[in-house]
């Protein structure tokens, strides 16, 4: 009898079963999910920076706060405790670290592991993940995915160039990278754009500064708000922190979702009102048609979230100023602009924008063949066409972000548990013939969507490719829906092993 050695395929046993990238407000989330309804899932987080935190870390600009309530940018599970409902960073940043300490996830980042490939292994069903460390790169194999690196690059804003920079001889700061000692008071500032971070920087900077410019060549629409919730403080002093939480979450969905409807449906009526309003909180004679209004309805891109008015109180108080202008060349002692108007200034703060990053800049290969995002097709808003097993967090841009990531969270769960018990090791979105390309799956006209298009999936002209901005339908798809939908399920090739066999 002689025995003869067989070889079949192995099924890799892999580092970790699940691979989160990153530890910002979505990573830590994400992993809360996965600790509490797939406690037999072994996962990870890596970390390209060395602090918990993401957005609300990196960025340190004055006044750096939400654009959104925090009782719906908070975590579903865990409950917005301040009065303030437009909070500030370091308090953001601190209640995402409060959550992964409360939760045991502090103990599994790892810290200092920016993620710069990723390989999926078809024969084996699993990832290979590179990150690039102090001491070195580093692998990982992980059977699933999950990036919750955002959309942006941390390395890179940006940034346009002018006529002159060289010649200006005071500073020329942008927000992402703001530096620590940076002191304006007294001087006077011009902020070159008109989105949230600059209506954020100007009112703060004008408390100190001798005077703050927005400088912007178009502008935005805007909509003032308390930052502090009134039926909120008063439910959380009637009732339990989660059940209060519950409701005024459930309130300001709503508000949201029916404010943004009326932006599609009645785009006029819309432009009217929010115009009424600003005309309220600025000076009688504000020239509102050349600095308030822009050439798109509202929504088309972001509205610009104002708390307590405090814009259009500097700009009441004259501490503040907005030109509506174009940039000729920057001249030793400020701004010259195409109208002929010189802008005084000792300090100049680029805030132009981010620059759009596919999958937190790392290379994404699929048996050994490179893919990019932007030629995929994206699946319920958070897998892409063709790629096995990766999962993004992407959350909404007409609201509060976390509003989708915990819905991602969820359905990410649910595809787990029943791959485990199917037996299936790879889901592989794949759109049947008829689905195509419809639109960015990030539906905005504005100036960042659009420069960063090659970094965005498309979005698909039907379920389950159609990315949409309905929390309703979205909570009721990802938590209820199938998750078998024109996904194709594999197992791994079976494990290698002798095999005896009776030779003459």
């Amino acid at each position: 009898m002689l025995e003869v050695e067989l070889e079949r395929p192995s099924v890799t046993d892999t580092d970790t079963d699940v691979l989160i990238v990153g530890a910002g407000l979505s990573g830590i989330g994400a992993a809360v999910h996965l600790k509490q309804n797939c406690p037999n899932e072994r996962w990870l987080i890596w970390e390209g920076r060395d602090a918990i935190g993401g957005t609300w870390d990196l960025f340190r600009y004055p006044g750096i706060r939400s654009d959104s309530d925090m009782h719906t940018l908070g975590y579903r599970f865990k409950p917005w405790r301040a009065a303030k409902a437009i909070a500030d960073g370091p308090s953001i940043r601190a209640y995402i670290k409060e959550t992964a300490e409360e939760h045991g996830i502090t103990t599994k980042i790892r810290f200092g592991h920016k993620v710069t490939g990723a390989d999926w292994d078809s024969e084996t069903a699993c990832w290979t993940v590179t990150a690039s460390t102090a001491s070195g790169n580093v692998t990982i194999t992980t059977r699933f995915l999950y990036l919750c690196s955002g959309y942006y690059s941390y390395a890179e804003g940006h940034r346009p160039t002018w006529a002159g920079e060289a010649a200006f001889e005071g500073q020329i700061v942008h927000p992402q990278f703001w530096p620590e000692q940076l002191d304006y008071a007294g001087k006077h500032v011009v902020v070159i754009g008109s989105g949230a971070t600059a209506v954020t920087l100007v009112p703060e900077m004008a408390r100190a500064a001798a005077h703050v410019t927005m400088l912007q060549r178009t502008p935005t629409w805007m909509v003032s708000r308390p930052s502090t919730d009134a039926i909120a403080n008063l439910l959380k002093a009637m009732l339990p922190a989660r059940t209060a939480y519950d409701i005024v979450r459930w309130k300001n969905v709503t508000l949201g979702q029916w404010f943004y409807r009326q932006t599609r449906e009645r785009p006029g009526k819309v432009r009217e009102q929010l115009l009424k309003r600003l005309a309220r909180l600025l000076p009688a004679d504000y020239d509102l048609q050349t600095h308030f209004t822009p050439g798109y309805n509202p929504w088309d891109q972001r509205l610009c979230l104002v708390p307590d008015a405090d814009l259009f109180k500097a700009i009441s108080a004259g501490t503040a100023s907005i030109v509506t202008d174009q940039i000729e060349r920057f001249e030793p002692g400020g701004i010259r602009l195409k109208s002929g108007q010189f802008l005084a200034a000792d300090i100049i703060v680029t805030a132009t924008g981010l620059k759009l990053e596919a999958a937190g800049g790392m290379a994404i290969s699929v048996d050994g063949r490179p893919v990019k995002i932007a030629d995929t097709l994206a699946y319920k808003g958070l897998m892409f066409s063709g790629i096995p097993n990766l999962f993004q967090s992407f959350g909404y841009i007409n609201a509060s972000w976390t509003l989708r990531s915990d819905l991602i969270a969820d359905y990410v769960c649910r595809l787990i548990r029943h791959m485990r018990r199917a037996g299936v090791d790879s889901a592989t979105p794949t759109p049947a013939p008829d689905v195509q390309p419809a639109r960015l799956a990030m539906d905005l006209s504005s100036g960042y969507v659009q420069r960063g298009a090659d970094a965005l999936p498309r979005s698909g002209n039907r379920a389950p490719w159609l990315v949409t901005a309905n929390y309703s339908y979205d909570r009721k798809a990802l938590l209820e829906g199938p998750v078998t939908d024109e996904m194709v399920f594999a197992a791994a090739a079976p494990a290698r092993q002798p095999v005896l066999e009776a030779a003459e």
